[in-house]
Formats: C-alpha cells, structure tokens, sequence
C-alpha cells in the first residue's frame, strides 16, 4: 500500500507533463500527423527497437555469465522483454523492470550479488554509451546547437569530444580507482575487476553498448522520418541522450511526458516544430509498449534450465 501511494505521485506527474506538453504543441496537430504517418517508417522503427533490446539482453547475458550467474539466451530474452513490459506499465521508468530481472535471476538460484550487479552494470554501462554517442553527435552539430547556448561553435565541440573522450576512459581506470576503496558493497565489483579478462569484458560491453544505441537511434529516426522529419545522422546521436536520459527518470510511467519534453527541448534547434516532436517522442513510447506486449506474452514460456 506505501509503496502504490508513492507510486500515484509519480504517475500523475508524468500524466501532467504530457498534457502540458500535448497542449503546447497543439493537440490536434499532434493527432493530424500521427494519423498521417508512415507505415514503412514506422515498421523499421519498430523493428529497429526490437533488435536493440534483442542485443541489450545478450549483452546483459554476457555480464551475468562473467558474473557467474548462469544465464542462458533464451531466458535472458524473455526476462528482458518481460523487464520492458513493466518499464512501459508501471511508474518509475526503468526502475521497475530492472528490479525485476534482478529477482527472477536470483530466485533461479543465482548468487544475490551477481544478480544484482550483473543488472547494475548493464545499465550503467547502456547510459555510459548513450552519453558518449550524445557527446560526439552534439560535437558533429556544433554549429546548429552552439548558437543556443551562446558559444562559438569550435570551443562548443572541441569542449564535447574532450568530455566524451574522458568519459569513455573512466571505465578502463574502474581497477585501480576501486582499489582505493575498502567499501563492503563494492567488494563484488573489485573481484570483478580483478579478474584476467577484465578488459575483454570491457571492450565486448562497449561494443554491444555502441550496437544497442545506434539501434535506438535508428528507431527514433525512424518515427521521425514517418511523420517527416528528416534530421542527419548526428542530429540523432545528439538527440538520443537528452531524449532517453528524461524518459528513465522515475518521475513518470514508462517515460511518458519526460521522453516528449525532452524530445521538443532536443529537435528544437534543428527547426523541428513542437508538435512533430511530441509526435516523434510518443512514436518511439508506443514502439516500448508493443514490445512490452511481447514481454507479457512470454510471461507463459517454459524457462530453459540448461
């Protein structure tokens, strides 16, 4: 009962900005050109998605096996598209899902700090990889977003690939940074990044990380495309990390009202008009919830118990 009062908050916040939001960009307009959309685009938007998740869920395998926590494929997937179906339904954004894919994986018998870790650092490592791409995309479009935030469009860019660079660092110094800490809770992490294959592990996360951002990047485009909106690819790599960053915040259910603010906020300089890109953000919350569907679908397969 707590836990649903605290819940209604959050709910009725994120219903809040997506009505302001709607109103401000005009609600009939929005409807207008989402009833105009393109079914081609929108088909490779969602296939799009489904392949992203299909590899975010190989790759959180691939950490859970480094973990030691036996995970097989088709388990991965079905508790991942399962995860996402929660994401879509309940309030808190991702919080929900990956608390989920948590406890199905320790309840199967699995180490508790592996479960828990293996989901900790597959989101970390997803948002590690989303700010970097948003970092090189508003580094390519520096002389469309530069202006609004009056700077000059070299420093602008110059300023986001160095950050981007550190930033892609930090991970490969995660040994020696957690070697100075003597924290209970990080014990399993430093065991973790004592182990030989350390670094392979590493680079394989950024490399699925990498795939799985491109991949949603190309579904938002796509929703864009459908309703005509037609931006290079960088103005997408920027747009993918304000808009993605908002919608796991855990004030809404299922990122809606924070996905379409940021996605206004986002296109805005690129001459993208209110209502298309409230239009682009909901395309892209639909996408979640058929998959979500396919998630609750799953709920009734048997598990593999290789």
């Amino acid at each position: 009962m707590r836990r649903a009062r605290k819940a209604l908050p959050r709910s009725l916040l994120g219903l809040a900005l997506l009505t302001a939001v709607l109103l401000l960009a005009d609600p009939a307009r929005v409807l207008a050109l989402l009833r105009q959309a393109h079914p081609g685009w929108l088909g490779a938007g969602l296939a799009a998605g489904i392949a992203s998740n299909l590899v975010s869920a190989l790759r959180w395998r691939a950490l859970a096996r480094w973990l030691g926590a036996g995970l097989g494929t088709r388990d991965a997937t079905r508790w991942y598209f399962q995860a996402i179906g929660l994401n879509a339904l309940l309030p808190g954004a991702v919080v929900g899902g990956d608390l989920y894919r948590a406890m199905v994986l320790r309840r199967t018998g699995h180490d508790t700090a592996a479960s828990s870790w293996s989901v900790v650092l597959d989101r970390v490592s997803g948002l590690w990889m989303l700010c970097a791409i948003g970092g090189v995309g508003a580094a390519a479009c520096a002389d469309v977003l530069a202006p609004w935030l009056h700077l000059a469009a070299a420093p602008f860019a110059a300023l986001m690939l160095v950050g981007t660079a550190l930033w892609l660092a930090l991970p490969w110094a995660l040994p020696r940074l957690l070697a100075h800490s003597r924290r209970a809770w990080l014990a399993p992490l430093r065991a973790a990044a004592a182990r030989p294959g350390f670094r392979r592990q590493l680079l394989a996360q950024a490399l699925a990380s990498a795939a799985v951002q491109v991949l949603s990047a190309a579904a938002l485009a796509s929703g864009g495309l459908a309703l005509g909106v037609s931006l290079p690819a960088a103005a997408w790599a920027w747009a993918i990390a304000p808009v993605f960053l908002m919608a796991a915040l855990p004030v809404s259910v299922g990122g809606w009202g924070t996905r379409e603010a940021a996605a206004v906020a986002a296109l805005a300089p690129f001459g993208v008009a209110a209502p298309a890109a409230v239009g682009v953000g909901m395309i892209y919350g639909v996408y979640g919830l058929v998959q979500g569907a396919l998630g609750a679908l799953a709920f009734g397969l048997p598990r593999d118990r290789r």
